[in-house]
């Protein structure tokens, strides 16, 4: 088939990869010209394992192509795929002025029959508006679909390429078959392509970010329990997990969800909710618990130092929201970042891929190491944001060595807290027992953590 896919920010350039992968002929769009010239030019402008090797293979076979010119995209293309920013508003609604804009030119563009397909995230009532827009300025036949994405960054290749469902939102008969038939190559290990109505499809992705990110807060909520029952959340997640009904997904502690879906949408949903009247309080307690823990490192770092943080120099292991890529929106570390420099405190980040973008918010205000043990020199403490692999198995001796204290707050439940007892550290990490070396604390106020 012949596809338009247009925005190439993170949605976009996966989905217009994945479908050229299976021999579809795709041309993105982008108003922004500098971005187009990088992938024209052969570079890729987000980092996503297992992307690079599709895109190459794709723009050098001529199945991938991009343009600032929608016209021309919209002329060649039967399905037009509309992946584009959905930003938060001030009042947590999202913003579709990209979406709806984009509709009007397509509208005035369109010469036969075309679908227009909503990618993006958008609130229950959107295809409808879509419709709206279009129908203004076309003179032909047309269909709005809604077709959510579930990718997983990080992994977004494997989700779009083996995903667990397609969802598609239709009242049109003929856009359903041309859809099916998209899909039906992605779909041969026997998962389902779930054809509902336009309006359940966009409640079916917010009811699924919604949820997950109640999983991760009730989880978050447990762990601080434990810490103040002396139970190990641990061990808690895996007796709960192991109950066929829970699963063991998304049961496990840190300091709180982020990313461009899970905030953006939930506060969305509930928005939503707000505006017909209905308080959906199950979600307005996970954002407050999300809020509270994001900068729950920070604040047990500034108990251990009795309050006072001014010159003490903090690493940081990891920036993005979740590893494997560099993603830094909404981010926790930011939260955490900004709290500590608020603080006084001096602070050395290193992250395998998300450095850039973090330089781009804090310039000079951060010292950026290319090396994860460089940012360890002096440090009076490490705070461990991101379970990238690499920081799983450290050499502790050097750690050890290099730093001012050994002292280790973990946002992710890295290590064992026996080797971390063994090693000397003091480790404290989310809703287990905190690791006291026996030696007497350099620091007194560890004893009020004890």
């Amino acid at each position: 088939m012949n596809i338009a896919v247009i925005g190439t920010g993170y949605v976009g350039l996966v989905t217009g990869t994945c479908f050229a992968e299976m021999g579809n002929h795709v041309i993105c769009v982008d108003i922004n010209e500098e971005k187009i010239a990088a992938l024209c030019s052969g570079r890729l402008t987000i980092f996503e394992p297992d992307l690079e090797l599709l895109f190459d293979r794709n723009v050098n076979q001529g199945r991938l192509t991009f343009t600032t010119n929608l016209k021309k995209a919209v002329d060649a293309s039967k399905i037009l795929f509309l992946a584009l920013p959905t930003p938060e508003g001030e009042d947590g609604s999202a913003d579709l002025s990209y979406v709806l804009n984009s509709a009007r030119e397509i509208g005035a563009i369109i010469d036969e029959y075309k679908v227009i397909v909503d990618k993006s995230t958008v609130p229950v009532g959107t295809a409808e508006r879509v419709h709206a827009m279009v129908a203004e300025y076309a003179k032909v036949d047309f269909d709005v679909v809604s077709n959510p994405e579930f990718l997983r960054e990080g992994i977004a290749v494997e989700d779009f390429m083996k995903p667990d469902r397609v969802v598609i939102g239709t009242s049109s008969e003929r856009a359903r078959k041309l859809l099916e038939q998209l899909y039906e190559p992605f779909v041969r290990q026997g998962n389902p392509i779930i054809f509902m109505d336009e309006r359940s499809a966009e409640m079916t992705k917010y009811a699924a970010n919604s949820y997950l990110a109640t999983r991760i807060s009730f989880m978050n909520e447990i762990a601080n329990l434990c810490e103040l029952l002396g139970a190990d959340v641990d061990m808690v997640r895996k007796g709960v997990g192991s109950d066929l009904r829970i699963g063991k997904r998304f049961l496990f502690p840190g300091i709180g969800y982020g990313g461009s879906c899970f905030p953006k949408d939930v506060k969305a949903l509930a928005k939503t909710a707000g505006d017909i009247g209905y308080d959906v309080k199950i979600l307005s307690s996970v954002m407050k618990v999300n809020e509270r823990q994001r900068i729950l490192l920070a604040k047990k770092l500034e108990e251990y130092y009795g309050g006072n943080l001014k010159g003490k120099k903090i690493g940081m292991w990891g920036i993005s929201f979740k590893p494997n890529t560099d993603d830094i929106r909404e981010a926790p570390s930011l939260y955490i970042i900004n709290e500590l420099l608020r603080m006084g405190a001096t602070i050395s980040v290193y992250d395998p891929e998300a450095l850039s973008n973090l330089k781009r918010t804090f310039r000079d205000k951060l010292e950026y190491c290319e090396e994860m043990y460089q940012c360890l020199q002096d440090a009076d403490a490490l705070l461990i944001l991101t379970e990238w692999s690499l920081f799983r198995t450290p050499d502790f001796d050097k750690m050890g060595s290099m730093m001012k204290s050994k002292v280790i707050f973990d946002g992710r439940n890295l290590y064992n807290l026996e080797q971390l007892e063994e090693c000397g550290f003091y480790y404290n990490s989310i809703g287990r027992k905190t690791v006291i070396p026996k030696k007497e604390p350099v620091n007194k106020s560890e004893k009020l953590l004890s």
